[in-house]
């Protein structure tokens, strides 16, 4: 019988700050992520060595380019670095763009399901402020094709994710206005919900539903296709820790009451993004394979829709959050609009995506965002949300995606 694997907690850094500005670097951010996450479930570093001298711990990295955005690879030691205490410790690095930390808490749940280990720390974690807007875009790039869909183009993920847009619009034929109307909802929504959260990078910002909807302007231009600078996501630094146990573990600390990973759905879709749309074209689903990750976790946790009580989504662009409404079960696909009008994503609503502002609003530190999520479900289901908890959350669901939907993962965490 498989083991559950528990969420004792983590630590997330301020997305807010700027590392390179403040002379701090990686080693920097691992050391203020880890010890916090480790302090805040209650494991220090003898109990970790004690573990470790029991072949019982292990720790998996995500990060998706640091080869590009900090010059270095073989990430999984330098974790050595944070502590002598992981001197020894089994850990390496995951990388599936911006899922990169997904894998890795799949890894680390593998591990303990098998019971091969007892203690899994979790960290996904990017510096991206350390090149301009331009190279960094360019970068980012490396997530899809880059020869076929990025080399050579400006500011190429808003364009591919523009082109979602476009066939959300074709393929349900929408009115226009109506579609992008709800798009700067989404848009509003998570700027609103970042400003409950105190280590949202935007916390301090404002944006109004009128000021998203209007696009093409000198303070909100276009920036692909039909999306401009407020349906994006931002450039952020930061780090996210997550920490998983067993339940002999949970008994060896004397807790109880402790969430745990319910269910989990991965799935790969083809890495072209009109490849995704011409197997789609019989379809109801625009990305049936993100759909289909999102059935799997639902089957694995004996769960449905009407379990869930929030969701934490991939808003790398509002096109990718109008898309995971459907995916998600909230509407039927072609009426995910019905949701956003209605008040339903809102923190207010009965289905709630992004209390913590996602990838909009907190910010996407694009190997950290999958661990992130996971965090954020935990602290809703376990109470720890603070303003934007949402009452009497039982169940949470996550959907981290991987370039233009290539890499899928969903995750439901629970009581």
């Amino acid at each position: 019988m498989e083991n559950k694997v528990y969420i004792l907690g983590g630590a997330q850094t301020d997305f807010e700050r700027n590392w390179a500005k403040e002379g701090k670097g990686m080693v920097a951010l691992l050391r203020e992520a880890v010890t916090d996450g480790l302090k805040n479930v209650g494991i220090d570093t003898q109990m970790l060595k004690k573990l470790n001298e029991q072949n019982r711990a292990a720790a998996f990295v995500g990060n998706f380019l640091a080869e590009k955005y900090v010059d270095q690879g073989h990430l999984g030691g330098f974790l050595t670095e944070v502590d002598p205490a992981f001197y020894g410790v089994p850990c390496a690095r995951y990388e599936a763009a911006c899922a990169s930390s997904s894998v890795a808490i799949d890894a680390a749940m593998t591990k303990i399901k098998s019971g091969d280990y007892d203690l899994a720390i979790v960290v996904g974690w990017e510096l991206m402020k350390t090149v301009d807007t331009k190279l960094g875009g360019d970068y980012l790039g490396r997530a899809a094709d880059y020869e076929l869909e990025a080399k050579g183009i400006d500011m190429p993920f808003p364009k591919l994710f523009g082109k979602l847009a476009d066939e959300i619009l074709r393929k349900y034929a929408l009115d226009e206005k109506t579609f992008m109307d709800s798009l700067a909802r989404i848009s509003q929504i998570n700027y609103s919900n970042a400003k409950l959260n105190p280590l949202a990078q935007t916390r301090k910002w404002f944006m109004s539903f009128e000021q998203a909807s209007m696009r093409g302007t000198e303070t909100n231009p276009l920036i692909g296709g039909r999306l401009a600078v407020s349906d994006c996501s931002q450039v952020t630094d930061g780090a996210a820790v997550v920490i998983l146990a067993s339940e002999k573990l949970l008994g060896e600390l004397g807790k109880n009451d402790v969430p745990y990973i319910k269910g989990y759905g991965h799935r790969t879709a083809p890495m072209l993004f009109d490849a995704k749309i011409k197997e789609s074209e019989n379809c109801e689903y625009i990305l049936p394979w993100t759909r289909q990750a999102v059935l799997d976790a639902y089957r694995r946790s004996g769960l449905s829709v009407d379990d869930i009580d929030a969701f934490e989504t991939h808003d790398c662009f509002t096109s990718s959050e109008y898309m995971a409404i459907s995916a998600f079960g909230i509407t039927a696909p072609g009426k995910e609009y019905e949701a956003i009008e209605s008040g339903r994503i809102s923190i207010t609503g009965d289905k709630p995506i992004n209390p913590s502002g996602g990838l909009i609003g907190c910010g996407h530190p694009v190997g950290a965002s999958g661990a992130r999520m996971m965090l954020d479900c935990f602290r809703q289901v376990s109470g720890q949300a603070g303003r934007y908890q949402i009452e009497g959350a039982r169940n949470c669901m996550m959907l981290n995606i991987g370039g233009t939907a290539t890499t899928n993962y969903v995750y439901v965490i629970g009581k």
